[in-house]
C-alpha cells in the first residue's frame, strides 16, 4: 500500500522487508513493482519526495513550471562552474517524488540505438546487448499503435507504460518535419524501430492526453488520482517523504538503510537485498555517504571507509545541448502575449473537455536523429523542436518575449567525462556535480555542426514561409562561415539537456562499480539499478532505458535468489 507522508499514524515504517528499494524514480518504480509480483516476499520502496498526486504531474503542459525551478518535485541542482561554458554553472533539474524525473520530463519516448547496447556487451557487460534488453523494452511498453498485440518485433502492447502518439500535434511541428525533409533528412515515423535516423514526430509517455509517469505505470495501477491505490499489492509498501540517510552495512553486507520520515529516524532492515535507484547524482552520493567509494575523498569528509571503490561518482556523462531559436508572430506557438493568453484559456477549456489541444502538448513534439558526417555508422546528434522560445538560464532573456520556436541540438555520445562528489556526509545536502562539459574538443565540433544543421532546416520553405527572425544566431555570416562566432555562441549558450548517467558504472574493469548483475563490487546484498549503471551514454532520451534497467534488474535479482534457494 502507499502510505502518505503527511499521515501522522503512518510515519513509522515496518522494521524489516525482504527487499528495500531506495528511490521511486523510473527504475525504482519498475524494480519494486516487479519484485512485488512474487507474493511470498515483502518490498519497501522509499522515496525522499512527495506523492505524485498533483495536477502539475498529470497535465502535460505542467512541465513548464515543474522543470524550471526548485520545489517539492524538483531537486533543481546546479553543477560547479564550467570552464567550457564560459564559467557558467549548468542547471540540473532532477525529479523528486513518486515517479522521479518521469514526473517532470518532456515525456519523449526514445530508447537509443541498437549499437549503444551492443557496445555495453562488448565492454564486458554480458547480457546487456540489444537483443538482450529489447524484451524488457517490449515488456514495459503498451504502445498505442500496437495495444493488445504481441506480434510486433519492436514494441509491446500489454506493458504498464503507456506510449502514445500526440493527440493534437501543432502545425509548426509538421512544418519542422517537412523542413527537415526539404533539408535532405529521411522521414522516420518510429525512432524506436528498425532505423533511428531521420525526422518525425516523437511518441510520448502519455495516455488519453495525460502524463504517464513511472509511478502511474507501476505503482498506481493506472489511477494516479487515488493516493492510496496500489493495485492491491499488500506486500509492497510505497513510502514517500522518506529520506534515506545512509546504508547499514555489516561485515561487508548491506543489511538495510537508516531513514528519517516526519522527523522520526529509524533503521529499515533488508532480509535479502538493498537496491539503490536514486539516479546518476544521488546513487553515488548515497554510496559515498555510507563509506563506499574513493577512500581519500571519503576520509576528507570524515567518513569511515567500508569499501574503497574508486569508480563511485566517476564517469559522469550527459547530453550537452545548444539551442537555436526564432521569433515568429503566430499564436499557434506558445509565448507571452494577449493572444497567447487567450489561446491558453481556450486550450484549458478544451483539455478539461476531452484531454486534447495545446495543454496536452509536451512542447518538444518533433525531432530528428542526424549524422554530422556522412561516413558515421549511426546518428551522433539529436534534434528536439520546441514550440516556444527557449534560452539558457543565464542569458538570452529577450527570447522570453513574444512567440517563436526553438530547436535543441545535442551530442548523443559525448567524449567529455566528469564526476559527482560529496559536499558533506549529509544526504540532505546537494552533491557536487562537475560534468566537465566541452573538455573534449570533439564535443565542440559536434555542437558547431548542430548549429549549422538546425539553421539549414530553419531556412527551408516549410518554416521560412512563416517568417520571423532568429535571435542571437543571425550574425554568423553567409553559410555560417564565421566559425569562431559559432564557437563563442556554443560556449556562452550550451547547457545540459538533463540526461546524466554513468556514475556507478557497470563493467569488469577497475573503475566499475557494479558487475553485469548490478551487484556492487565488494559488498554483498547491494545493487544499483538506474541510469548511473550505464557504462556509456545511449543515443537518445534516458527515461525509457532507465525503466528497462529496472525491469531487467528485477529479473536478475529473482534469478539470483532462485539459485540461492536451490
Amino acid at each position: 500500500m502507499i502510505r502518505p507522508g503527511n499521515n501522522a499514524q503512518s510515519t513509522m515504517i515496518a522494521a524489516e522487508y525482504d527487499y528495500v528499494v531506495v528511490g521511486a524514480g523510473s527504475a525504482g518504480c519498475a524494480v519494486a513493482a516487479r519484485l512485488a509480483e512474487d507474493l511470498s516476499v515483502t518490498v519497501a520502496l522509499l522515496e525522499a519526495g512527495p506523492h505524485d498526486h498533483h495536477l502539475s504531474v498529470w497535465v502535460p503542459i505542467g512541465l513548464a513550471s515543474t522543470v524550471q525551478k526548485a520545489g517539492p518535485r524538483n531537486y533543481a541542482y546546479y553543477t560547479e562552474r564550467q570552464p567550457g561554458l564560459d564559467g557558467r554553472p549548468s542547471f540540473q533539474p532532477r525529479g523528486r517524488g513518486l515517479g522521479g524525473s518521469s514526473s517532470i520530463n518532456g515525456m519523449v519516448y526514445v530508447r537509443g540505438h541498437r549499437n549503444d547496447y551492443d557496445e555495453w556487451a562488448a565492454l564486458g557487460c554480458t547480457g546487456w546487448g540489444y537483443d538482450d534488453v529489447l524484451p524488457y523494452f517490449r515488456r514495459s511498453e503498451c504502445n498505442q499503435r500496437h495495444a493488445g498485440r504481441t506480434d510486433d518485433p519492436w514494441h509491446g502492447g500489454h506493458g504498464p507504460l503507456h506510449v502514445s502518439d500526440l493527440r493534437s500535434p501543432n502545425p509548426f511541428s509538421h512544418r519542422f518535419v517537412n523542413a527537415a525533409l526539404q533539408a535532405g533528412l529521411p522521414l522516420n515515423s518510429d525512432f524506436n524501430g528498425a532505423e533511428q535516423e531521420g525526422a518525425g514526430l516523437y511518441q510520448v509517455t502519455q495516455f488519453n492526453g495525460e502524463r504517464w509517469n513511472a509511478a502511474r505505470a507501476y505503482l498506481h495501477n493506472g489511477n494516479a488520482k487515488d493516493p492510496d491505490l496500489n493495485g492491491g499489492r499488500l506486500n509492497l509498501d510505497v513510502l514517500p517523504d522518506a529520506q534515506v540517510l545512509r546504508l547499514v552495512v555489516e561485515d561487508k553486507c548491506a543489511r538495510g538503510v537508516r531513514v528519517v520520515r516526519a522527523g522520526i529516524e529509524q533503521t529499515v532492515r533488508a532480509r535479502r537485498e538493498v537496491v539503490l535507484s536514486c539516479g546518476a547524482f544521488n546513487s553515488p552520493q548515497l554510496l559515498m555517504a555510507s563509506g563506499i567509494g574513493p577512500a581519500g575523498h571519503l576520509r576528507s569528509h570524515g567518513i569511515d571507509v567500508i569499501q574503497d571503490l574508486p569508480g563511485v561518482g566517476e564517469n559522469l556523462q550527459d547530453h550537452l545541448d545548444v539551442i537555436v531559436n526564432k521569433q515568429v508572430k503566430s499564436n499557434d506557438l506558445y509565448g507571452y502575449s494577449a493572444g497567447g493568453l487567450l489561446r491558453l484559456a481556450s486550450g484549458m477549456w478544451r483539455y478539461r473537455r476531452d484531454r486534447s489541444g495545446m495543454v496536452s502538448s509536451n512542447f518538444a513534439e518533433a525531432g530528428a536523429f542526424v549524422k554530422t558526417r556522412p561516413n558515421l555508422a549511426v546518428p551522433d546528434l539529436q534534434l528536439a523542436f520546441v514550440l516556444a522560445l527557449l534560452g539558457n538560464r543565464t542569458v538570452a532573456k529577450r527570447s522570453k518575449l513574444g512567440h517563436g520556436y526553438s530547436c535543441h541540438a545535442y551530442i548523443l555520445r559525448p567524449q567529455s567525462r566528469g564526476h559527482v562528489r560529496l559536499r558533506s556526509a549529509d544526504m540532505r545536502d546537494a552533491p557536487s556535480i562537475d560534468p566537465r562539459f566541452l573538455s573534449a574538443e570533439a564535443d565542440m565540433d559536434a555542437l558547431v555542426a548542430g548549429v549549422r544543421i538546425v539553421r539549414r532546416i530553419f531556412a527551408q520553405p516549410a518554416l521560412a514561409e512563416a517568417g520571423g527572425k532568429e535571435l542571437l544566431t543571425d550574425d554568423f555570416g553567409p553559410d555560417d562561415s564565421n566559425e569562431e562566432a559559432i564557437r563563442a555562441f556554443v560556449r556562452s549558450h550550451a547547457d545540459s539537456v538533463f540526461h546524466p548517467v554513468g556514475t556507478c558504472k557497470m563493467g569488469i574493469d577497475a573503475m566499475a562499480v557494479v558487475d553485469p548483475g548490478l551487484r556492487v563490487h565488494g559488498i554483498e546484498g547491494l545493487r544499483v539499478a538506474d541510469a548511473s549503471i550505464m557504462p556509456t551514454l545511449i543515443g537518445g532520451n534516458t527515461n525509457a532505458p532507465a525503466i528497462m534497467i529496472g525491469e531487467k534488474a528485477a529479473d536478475l535479482i529473482r534469478a539470483d535468489n532462485r539459485a540461492d534457494n536451490r
